[in-house]
């Protein structure tokens, strides 16, 4: 049943507008004002929303662009008693379905919801089939191993939720193509990935980074700074090696988790921030955590849903399709046609110790591609696969 958020000040318009749409079957909530109504689509997700422009604590429009900032799927339809032309277009501008003016005619209010419930639907089912048919170039996940099955299969069902996932795995695995798949195939593709990388970061700068800091919070502050967790608000924020992250940090993160808002370095206010996280780590955090490296009640948020991504030598059997589908993406950075492999040298290949894993697989594929003729033979294989 399709669901309708009415977003007004006015309690007899509300009331008006809910018994009407109730009476066409559709499931109508109320909130009377902004703050209120973003809440509400935080919470649930609609299909439509009918929003009065002028309220107090915060406008319809601006309740627009928040909305969609968030990543909302809802057609909105503004309501207004002032209405002119110049508002209309205005509001379409920013994204609004269409608008009416209070009171609005019976007929034309049906109508609007109807064919904005039709738009709805159209948008969500392409983004469904996007979601099917592709998956951006570099989060391809090849292989048809079973191990690399089962990561498919938890990928399939965890993306579409909020839950947080706890990615596990040695470096080079393909850690970050599994956060980026569950990013493309979630509810929140249209919003933005966010990455940190914490073991890159000096552990006095990571607040920053993550949280953001005031002007003049400490000596190099010249200017305020949005934070990774504003930067990702609608989105997904990865935070890749999050063992390596200072035990002050975690403390935030927490609370952040825990909360929803956070609080930028130097300032006092508590910013709300909607985001789904997602964490990886090639450590051992049971180890970390009773080496004293990382809080327990952390883990315990992050791991809601926890994904072991295999070593490379877990899953020889893959190593055929990762070798020609990093043969056919070289040639085509270098503008060449795609080099073959003799069969004795990809047998050779397979048999070879990948500590580094895919990472190291694709280096030494360009290095044959590069020092090696037209096929690479078992010879090449042997003098330069660095082994």
């Amino acid at each position: 049943m399709p669901r309708i958020l009415i977003i007004d000040d006015e309690k007899a318009i509300r009331n008006t507008l809910k018994e009407i749409l109730e009476f066409e079957n559709y499931t109508v909530d109320q909130a009377e004002d902004g703050p209120a109504g973003l809440d509400l689509l935080i919470q649930q997700k609609y299909d439509v929303v009918l929003c009065d422009i002028r309220m107090p604590k915060m406008d319809g429009l601006e309740v627009l662009t928040r909305a969609q900032a968030m990543g909302t799927d809802a057609a909105f339809i503004m309501v207004s008693a002032h209405g002119n032309i110049e508002t209309a277009v205005d509001a379409t501008k920013k994204g609004a379905y269409d608008f009416l003016s209070k009171p609005p005619d019976l007929n034309r209010l049906l109508v609007t919801v109807r064919n904005a419930l039709d738009r709805t639907k159209l948008v969500t089912e392409t983004k469904t089939l996007k979601k099917k048919l592709s998956v951006t170039k570099g989060s391809e996940m090849v292989g048809n191993s079973a191990a690399l099955g089962a990561v498919r299969k938890a990928i399939e069902k965890v993306a579409p939720t909020d839950a947080r996932v706890l990615i596990t795995g040695p470096n080079g695995a393909g850690k970050e193509m599994v956060a980026r798949q569950l990013h493309e195939l979630s509810n929140r593709a249209n919003g933005p990935m966010v990455e940190v990388n914490c073991a890159a970061i000096p552990s006095e700068l990571i607040e920053s980074e993550l949280f953001g800091h005031e002007k003049g919070s400490f000596t190099s502050a010249v200017k305020q700074r949005i934070g990774k967790f504003e930067q990702a608000d609608g989105g997904t924020l990865f935070l890749d090696e999050i063992g390596d992250m200072s035990l002050s940090a975690q403390a935030k993160v927490l609370r952040a988790l825990q909360e929803n808002k956070i609080t930028r370095v130097g300032g006092e206010k508590e910013i709300s921030v909607n985001v789904r996280v997602l964490a990886a780590t090639n450590k051992d955090l049971m180890q970390e955590i009773a080496d004293r490296n990382f809080r327990e009640d952390l883990y315990h948020r992050l791991s809601v849903i926890l994904i072991q991504v295999p070593a490379l030598n877990d899953r020889r059997e893959d190593i055929p399709d990762l070798i020609q589908k990093f043969l056919n993406d070289i040639a085509a950075d270098y503008g060449n046609k795609p080099k073959k492999v003799a069969p004795a040298a990809l047998e050779y290949l397979k048999g070879l110790d990948w500590r580094g894993n895919i990472r190291e697989l694709r280096n030494v594929v360009e290095r044959l591609v590069i020092m090696s003729d037209d096929t690479i033979s078992e010879g090449d294989a042997k003098a330069f696969a660095g082994k």
